[in-house]
């Protein structure tokens, strides 16, 4: 639980004794690769931090196409946030790309902490911002950035994401077909 303890202290000003009380209530757990760990049409009742591993969130539209929209990296938290808060069924679906080492803060233990923490709020507003600030990011991206320019910058965002991720999913992640993405790699690796 060291992890989640650092991550905790840089995000707010929390003693140890407030630490080991909010962390109690949190239980560490290792999911096997491809594992999916959320699923639609249910309330979420937790919240993962990531120690070690690879989460990949996808929506599969009307039609039945599966489309990512995130990874999540080591030291994240992730959820299905809007519906975790909403206390409504999920429309997203969270799974392991690798074997991912979690803790996990079930909703209890969030309640508890917006009441007991001295900054508690504090904590849940800054992962919420933290991820509006990364979807209005990745919405204007979509539509203002060329194809070219979100593969560009993929990298910067997710380090390492071509190593850890099969291509069609960062193919789907950037709004473009996998050919599409073999040709952008090519034409980077022709200039290098």
């Amino acid at each position: 639980m060291e992890q989640i303890r650092q991550v905790m202290k840089q995000m707010i000003d929390v003693s140890e004794d407030e630490l080991n009380d909010f962390l109690s209530g949190a239980s560490a757990k290792t999911f096997k690769r491809q594992e999916i760990i959320s699923r639609p049409n249910l309330i979420p009742n937790e919240i993962f931090f990531i120690k070690k591993g690879l989460i990949r969130v996808s929506i599969t539209d009307s039609s039945g196409t599966e489309h990512t929209i995130h990874f999540a990296l080591e030291n994240q938290f992730i959820a299905d946030y809007s519906h975790f808060i909403q206390r409504q069924p999920s429309i997203y679906t969270l799974q392991t790309l690798e074997e991912t080492e979690v803790v996990i803060l079930p909703l209890s233990t969030i309640e508890w902490g917006y009441k007991h923490l001295k900054e508690g709020q504090k904590m849940g507003r800054l992962i919420a911002e933290y991820y509006f600030i990364y979807q209005d990011d990745r919405i204007k991206n979509l539509y203002i950035r060329t194809p070219k320019e979100r593969y560009d910058n993929i990298t910067q965002v997710f380090p390492n994401i071509h190593n850890r991720v099969p291509q069609h999913m960062i193919a789907s992640y950037l709004g473009i077909t996998p050919i599409h993405l073999s040709r952008l790699k090519k034409a980077g690796i022709k200039k290098t």
